[in-house]
């Protein structure tokens, strides 16, 4: 029998696999009595739906967490919450630095893939820092959500809820302790600018937190290309968010109608913010007009940078295909941005994730729409299903509950891990939400991740093809 050896396995492929195996463990114990309230009762497919909405910080649940896990529950969701945030393969590592164990050559390979870096190369000394960074952050963020919460909660339990939301903002979760997110906060500027602040660290990425404490400490005043880029990006974004929403929704009376300016531009900051990668919501997502609906589309999909506990497609990735489009247009021969040319590796990677991106929420959206009245598990019975229902005039799609408006939302929420909805999770079938769970994971470790670990390793040829031009456009 042929022995598989552990380091001709890919970085990624192990990624995967470390992921997939937490979500199982965290399925586990929350699949335990103890694990829900006295009275309270979930299925092994909702405790896995939670688990993997947990350790991918997407924040989508099919029960209400505040009212049906238990204190135990609870702290198993913000222990995943944590792992997923801040990466498994960097925690495992730094438990093994903490042990005195040496880190090989490809266990940092595994550990930059996590972290999103350039190089193997001081790697170790990375980690360490955004470990600090990462604690100090939740720490003092869990401070003045607890100064907030304390106003309207007995101290003991401001503590409780100040740590759990400090570290589900951070790692750009949107769990939440409370049945309607933090609505009943939405004029409480302590606790909206905790969390968005929050937010917009865990969401700006580790290589630019590091970078920007580089930039003071050292006498080296120099921002490195990606964190310049995703700096700019993100500032557009959110402050362009928000304008945007406080125009579309300040005379809507269901979200920012009734609020007084102060609140009104606070609440449009916090929705600009959240909806990129969080999904924490101030307002009631089923009042949102259409307008807003599709500006959150725009941002979800753009998401947060990469490095980051947030998904989607990452600034910089949207920042190298905007400017790749600016060449075309100018007729350049180089991709330049900021006085720096850009590999064309870069952008053939932007417009791989940018097409992968697309193909698979489209395909996912597809397969739930179509399958959303299906009670049956089986493939050959939803293709029976299917048949039936569209051969014969049957109620497989006409009647169907959600609308596609709500699904694409749906679905690009769990693929950028942003935990937003407009209320149909728990409407999904079997299949539908095994989908999502999916989804979520591919937004987790990120699409082109996830299809480069089921693939095969780089083949290279030792000859090549004639060249033919193909007419486009």
């Amino acid at each position: 029998m042929k022995k598989i050896s552990f380091r001709k396995i890919l970085p990624s492929k192990i990624l995967v696999m470390s992921f997939i195996v937490i979500i199982l463990i965290g399925t586990f114990f929350l699949s335990l009595p103890f694990a829900v309230n006295k009275g309270q009762n979930i299925s092994i497919l909702t405790a896995l739906f939670t688990a993997t909405s947990a350790v991918s910080v997407t924040g989508l649940t099919l029960v209400d967490v505040s009212k049906v896990f238990s204190p135990f529950g609870k702290s198993v969701i913000l222990i995943l919450i944590q792992l997923g945030g801040l990466g498994i393969m960097t925690f495992s590592t730094l438990v093994f630095t903490l042990i005195g164990k040496q880190i090989g050559y490809h266990e940092r390979k595994i550990l930059k893939e996590d972290l999103n870096s350039f190089s193997v190369g001081g790697v170790i000394k990375f980690l360490k820092r955004i470990v600090l960074i990462v604690i100090g952050i939740e720490v003092i963020g869990a401070v003045f959500l607890i100064l907030g919460f304390s106003s309207t909660m007995p101290l003991k339990k401001a503590i409780i809820y100040g740590i759990f939301h400090s570290v589900s903002a951070f790692c750009n979760a949107g769990f939440s302790l409370f049945s309607d997110s933090v609505v009943r906060y939405s004029s409480n500027l302590t606790v909206t600018l905790t969390i968005s602040i929050l937010i917009s660290l865990g969401g700006i990425g580790f290589a630019v937190i590091n970078s920007t404490i580089s930039y003071y400490k050292t006498g080296k005043k120099r921002y490195n290309l990606t964190s310049k880029l995703a700096l700019y990006i993100s500032f557009f974004l959110t402050f362009g968010g928000a304008i945007m929403f406080f125009i579309f929704e300040r005379s809507n009376p269901g979200t920012l109608g009734n609020m007084g300016i102060i609140d009104a531009l606070n609440n449009s900051f916090f929705q600009s913010v959240t909806v990129r990668t969080a999904g924490f919501n101030s307002i009631p997502m089923e009042n949102i007009r259409p307008s807003t609906l599709f500006l959150f589309l725009i941002l979800m999909f753009i998401g947060a940078s990469p490095g980051s506990t947030g998904g989607g497609l990452k600034t910089t990735t949207f920042g190298i295909i905007i400017f790749y489009v600016m060449v075309i247009l100018r007729n350049e021969k180089n991709l330049i941005i900021s006085n720096r040319r850009v590999s064309w590796e870069v952008l053939h990677r932007a417009m791989a994730i940018l097409v992968i991106s697309i193909l698979y929420i489209t395909m996912v959206v597809f397969l739930i729409l179509i399958t959303n009245k299906i009670e049956s598990t089986s493939l050959i019975g939803i293709a029976d299903s299917i048949l039936q229902g569209t051969l014969h005039g049957g109620s497989v799609v006409q009647t169907s509950s959600l609308t596609l408006d709500k699904v694409v939302f749906e679905v690009m929420s769990a693929f950028a891990t942003v935990g937003v909805s407009q209320g149909i999770t728990a409407d999904l079938n079997i299949f539908g939400r095994t989908l999502i769970i999916l989804t979520m994971l591919v937004g987790r470790v990120g699409p082109l991740t996830f299809m480069l670990a089921f693939s095969e390793k780089l083949k290279v040829r030792s000859y090549k093809y004639p060249e033919e031009n193909i007419l486009i456009g």
